[in-house]
């Protein structure tokens, strides 16, 4: 039950779609332009970078205060699975912010949320991740590819520091973890799926931070 409930908190906290209400304040569905994604890529490509760093912290805000939520909960009754609880907490906000009932399951793709994940998670996954997504950016310019990596760097981070004991917990837990992981990886690469297909085409979208553009 308490997964549930994890499950719950994190959805609702999911719903809150950042890139979706800064849009309307400025009297645009950003779901109807550019991509059509509701998430940081889609509102820096179409309303600035200013709104692409709101959209990034706001959702990545969401999901720490879904992961905190939960620990201030479950802290104290359950401190031997309170990681794995987290982790459902986490998985529910990105599945809140993707698939929001409200906007008829159409939203996002997570990645920003998952950056709120990996903060609230363990900081050594957090910091291997940004550093392979900054070098795989800033070396091809695909968000999409980077984004990718970054569940890699989790589901390998999260057996690699499980199976070493650095979780401090039952193995029976750890695997539960690791179900979790690799159902969040699943789910981003097929959220994807379309950029996986540009990618392997050559044509997929470069996004270039200094507002500079080429033709692709």
């Amino acid at each position: 039950m308490e997964r549930v409930i994890c499950l719950l908190i994190g959805y609702l906290f999911g719903l809150i779609q950042t890139s979706y209400i800064y849009g309307r304040l400025q009297g645009i569905d950003i779901r109807e332009y550019g991509s059509g994604n509701a998430g940081t890529t889609n509102a820096l490509r179409t309303l600035g970078k200013k709104a692409g760093l709101i959209t990034l912290l706001g959702d990545a805000v969401k999901c720490i205060l879904a992961v905190v939520t939960v620990s201030l909960i479950y802290g104290s009754i359950h401190p031997e699975y309170i990681l794995l609880l987290r982790l459902y907490a986490a998985a529910g906000t990105i599945l809140g912010h993707n698939f929001p009932v409200y906007l008829r399951f159409r939203g996002g793709k997570g990645i920003a949320a998952t950056a709120g994940l990996l903060i609230s998670y363990d900081l050594r996954v957090a910091v291997t991740a940004l550093i392979v997504f900054i070098i795989v950016f800033l070396t091809t310019h695909y968000v999409s590819l980077g984004s990718m990596l970054v569940y890699a760097v989790f589901l390998i981070g999260t057996v690699i520091l499980g199976q070493t004991g650095q979780f401090h917990m039952a193995q029976n837990y750890l695997w539960e973890m690791y179900a979790v992981a690799a159902f969040l990886t699943v789910l981003a690469i097929y959220r994807h799926r379309a950029n996986i297909m540009r990618l392997v085409k050559g044509n997929e979208n470069k996004t270039y931070i200094s507002g500079k553009k080429k033709k692709e």
